[in-house]
Parts: C-alpha cells; sequence; structure tokens
C-alpha cells in the first residue's frame, strides 16, 4: 500500500491511466486539475488541455475511480509566465516552448506546493519519461517509446523536483497500450484525441495572439538575403520562424529560407538551404543533472526540437548558467527561444535556452 500521491489530471487519457494505474498499484490518489485561463472562454475549444470540457473530463474520471478530485485556479501565474513570456519571446524573433515554461512553473512549482499541501508523499504526471534511482539520487530518462518520449519539454526538472515526482507511462511501448489501460478502468476519455495545439491558441494563430497581447510592437520591415540585399517585404517577423520556407512570396528563382530573424532592426534573413546549418551554439538557463564537478568539454547527444533524435555534439559547461554546444555535423533550423537538451544515452543530463549568439556568421 503506498502513501497519497496527487496525480495532475488535464483530463486526457494519458493522465488519466495514469491515476488508474496509481490506484490500483494501492496508492491514495488525489486528482488535481490545474484552470489555467478563463473558464468560460475555454469551453467548447477541441484538441487543448486544461479547457472547461477537459476540466469536466478529469472531474468525470475521478468519480469513475472514486477519487477526490479538485480544481486550482492558476489562471493569473500562467499568464504571467507563460503567455506572457510567450509573447515577448515571439516580438523579440525568438521561437518559444510555452510547453516547457508551464511545467518549469505552473506545474513543477505550483502544483508541488499544492502536493504537499494536501499531505501528498509524491506527485504524478502522464509524461512519456522515465525516472529512476541512482547512486547519486534519481536519475532522468527518455521515454521506452521514443515516438512519445517527452523528455525535452522536462529538461528543466530539477533534482529536488525528480526526488517528489513519478512517471507511470514511460515503460509504455505505445499510445495503444496507455489507451487500453483506460479501457480496462472503463474511463471515459479512452477515445479522447490527443490534445495537438498550445492550449492557449487553440486556433494555431500565434500571430493573432501576440498582436493582441502586444498591440503596436509589430511593424512592417524587409525581406533581405544574407547578403544584406531587400528581396521584399514583411508585416512583421512574428510570422515568420527559423527554417521556414512557405509564405516569403519572393517568387521565382532558388528556394529560400528564414535563417535569422532580426527583431530589432525588422529584417527577415533568409538564404539557400546550406545557410541553415550551425556547427557551434550557446546556451543560457541550463539546468544540469548530470555529475557534479563536470570540466572541460564532454561528449553528449543534444535535441534541438523535441521531434528530432539526439546528435552527437561536445558540451562545455560555463560559468553564469551558460553552455556551448559543438555539433559533430551542422545542426539546420537553430532558432534562438527554443531547447537544447543533453543526453547521455537515454538518460537526460540536463539543457538549456538558445541565444541569438548562434546566429553571429550572418548579417
Amino acid at each position: 500500500m503506498g502513501g497519497r500521491i496527487v496525480v495532475a489530471m488535464s483530463g486526457g487519457v494519458d493522465s488519466s491511466a495514469t491515476a488508474a494505474l496509481l490506484q490500483e498499484a494501492g496508492w491514495d490518489v488525489v486528482g488535481v486539475t490545474m484552470q489555467l485561463y478563463d473558464h468560460g472562454k475555454a469551453v467548447g475549444r477541441a484538441n487543448s488541455c486544461c479547457a472547461g470540457k477537459d476540466i469536466h473530463d478529469a472531474r468525470r474520471v475521478a468519480d469513475v475511480l472514486g477519487i477526490p478530485h479538485y480544481v486550482v485556479d492558476y489562471e493569473s501565474t500562467f499568464r504571467e509566465d507563460v503567455i506572457e513570456r510567450f509573447a515577448d519571446s515571439y516580438v523579440a524573433g525568438e521561437t518559444p516552448i510555452p510547453c516547457v515554461l508551464c511545467n518549469q512553473t505552473v506545474k513543477f512549482r505550483d502544483l508541488f506546493a499544492v502536493a504537499r499541501d494536501l499531505g501528498a508523499e509524491a506527485l504524478a504526471t502522464g509524461h512519456y519519461v522515465l525516472r529512476e534511482d541512482g547512486e547519486a539520487g534519481p536519475r532522468l530518462l527518455r521515454g521506452a517509446d521514443h515516438s512519445r518520449d517527452q523528455s525535452y519539454f522536462l529538461f528543466t526538472t530539477t533534482r529536488q523536483q525528480l526526488d517528489f515526482l513519478r512517471f507511470p507511462l514511460g515503460g509504455m511501448s505505445s499510445k495503444d497500450e496507455t489507451r487500453a489501460i483506460a479501457k480496462r478502468f472503463g474511463l471515459p476519455v479512452a477515445v479522447k484525441p490527443d490534445s495537438q495545439d498550445i492550449c492557449f491558441v487553440p486556433d494555431r494563430d500565434y500571430a493573432g495572439l501576440v498582436e493582441r497581447l502586444r498591440p503596436g510592437a509589430i511593424e512592417p520591415g524587409d525581406i533581405v538575403d544574407i547578403d544584406g540585399r531587400v528581396l521584399g517585404q514583411h508585416q512583421g517577423v512574428i510570422h515568420y520562424t527559423v527554417g521556414q520556407r512557405k509564405g516569403l512570396r519572393l517568387g521565382g528563382g532558388p528556394p529560400l529560407y528564414v535563417v535569422r530573424l532580426d527583431a530589432p532592426g525588422r529584417r527577415v534573413i533568409v538564404g539557400p538551404k546550406e545557410a541553415l546549418g550551425r556547427s557551434r551554439i550557446t546556451l543560457t538557463g541550463i539546468n544540469w543533472l548530470g555529475e557534479d564537478g563536470v570540466s572541460g568539454p564532454q561528449a553528449v547527444a543534444v535535441k534541438i526540437r523535441s521531434t528530432r533524435e539526439p546528435v552527437a555534439a561536445m558540451l562545455t559547461l560555463m560559468p553564469g548558467d551558460k553552455a556551448a554546444v559543438a555539433f559533430t555535423q551542422p545542426e539546420e533550423g537553430v532558432a534562438p527561444g527554443q531547447a537544447c537538451v543533453f543526453y547521455d544515452g537515454e538518460r537526460v543530463l540536463g539543457g538549456g535556452w538558445i541565444t541569438g549568439e548562434t546566429e553571429a556568421n550572418v548579417p
């Protein structure tokens, strides 16, 4: 028989199956759902987590399992820590990852406090990652199903937080296995579709959201090539991201890609595909989960996008929570504001945020 454990219940099949498995294992399960933005406006939004319908679904699951269920209102802190920073990042010409910020703040900071207030021994989520106890403390590993591995989004998790966290779905071989668990327990969300969108932008109109939050911050400017020649105009750098090819509207000629965004200069810099390659990047905001006392370059594997497999690189940790990464082979689509996560095999060593210094070789 386990002690009390709080499960972060989003109303989806993953967190619902997590609650069911933990109850079956003998834990005293308490479900907690976060209301992250206006409940009334959220009702009816499909394919987004933490919306009104999702809160309702989480409550239905809790009723089926016979467990307590609470809804906590984090609307103001979510707006400040996630939505506002998302908008500022886009205006600065970056490509933000709000899911990482949400895990770092609302989920693994504020929800921890709720779990402890409820007398819980641990907090569980439906993330597809693994946690194992090592001689120096718990370690974070990639999920068994690499196609669903979510370790990229959890790189900011601290060692202290790992001590308190549990991830029951990390060993699942496929999403079908998770759905089968939900069906076995008779959960009403067993066939509910996965969330595909950023929860607070269910229509995927990121630029529209930023324009509403930062009126006047989006200004037109020039589209230029890597030599500085003006090729066309744009209606705001927020409409573009590094690696983008479509939507440039530059007419004929060889394919061109966005290689950098110069927000202060209101310029979108484009070039051929080979101009996307980066051999070295710098990072800030490093969270280190590896061994203590590391000095000098070390061979690691890194991911700069959640959907990519890790690639070989040399990592050098530097003072002031900074690091440098040198790729064995140039990487394309390196975008400031994105995360770079470090791996040693299946183990997550930590990660950091890609800075604009990665773009020093173009104007």
